[in-house]
């Protein structure tokens, strides 16, 4: 994170400290929310009074999302490939990736801290039983994954090009991106991502991302804690 130059308190590690998110950036403030929402009366506001968060809460009851649209959020994203995958489906987001077309450096693999089971009656779900021994098999995955690293290495050494040895390597590779998106299409991410129906590891991204946001968009997190979701 230090090569970032995130402070500490803007970032989030999950997945057992082997990922993280941190907050890079980010324009506007609730106030431009509500600003968007009257410009056509051609008045700004500096601060928020209860009748701005009255129109914030008016505004998201009825899906008048556009003046979310004002606020902007950029975000480091750390995490395995497979995550990433699930991630990009989200295409109102704008990204940017580390790609190792080019550097073969900070190579990392993720193993699961607990490996979960296969749900009998939904193939898209797992369940974790902490009677499961799974200590022999997170170490066959650790040694994959070196043998994996291995190969890409040996295929350099041999001269194949990054491009085309980047291949043989798995899918809990670790990747680095940076993720741009409004509030409104945020809020959309992060109502699918942190939901009982998510995969468990993309789940703590969503619910880190809160952590950070929430000191930004006090209201907007309160407005959906009344709701009754986590924030």
């Amino acid at each position: 994170m230090e090569h970032l130059n995130i402070p500490p308190e803007n970032h989030v590690k999950v997945l057992g400290g082997q990922g993280w998110v941190g907050l890079i950036d980010h324009l506007g403030t609730e106030t431009t929310i509500v600003n968007a929402a009257r410009v056509s009366f051609g008045k700004l506001k500096t601060e928020m009074d209860e009748r701005d968060k009255g129109l914030l809460t008016y505004l998201i009851d009825n899906r008048h999302t556009s003046p979310l649209e004002h606020m902007v959020f950029t975000f480091s994203v750390h995490c395995p490939l497979f995550i990433r995958g699930q991630w990009h489906r989200h295409r109102t987001w704008s990204y940017n990736e580390i790609s190792r077309r080019y550097t073969e450096i900070d190579m990392e693999f993720y193993t699961p801290v607990k490996l979960r089971k296969q749900a009998e009656s939904n193939r898209q779900a797992s369940f974790l039983d902490e009677n499961f021994d799974d200590d022999a098999l997170r170490e066959e995955i650790r040694q994959q994954n070196l043998k994996s690293l291995e190969l890409y290495n040996h295929l350099l050494d041999k001269g194949v090009c990054r491009e085309q040895a980047r291949g043989v390597l798995p899918q809990n590779m670790m990747v680095t991106f940076w993720g741009t998106v409004d509030l409104s299409n945020l809020l959309h991410f992060l109502e699918l991502r942190d939901s009982d129906h998510a995969q468990s590891e993309i789940k703590e991204y969503a619910v880190a991302i809160k952590k950070l946001i929430k000191p930004l968009i006090p209201n907007v997190a309160a407005y959906f804690a009344a709701k009754g979701q986590e924030w």
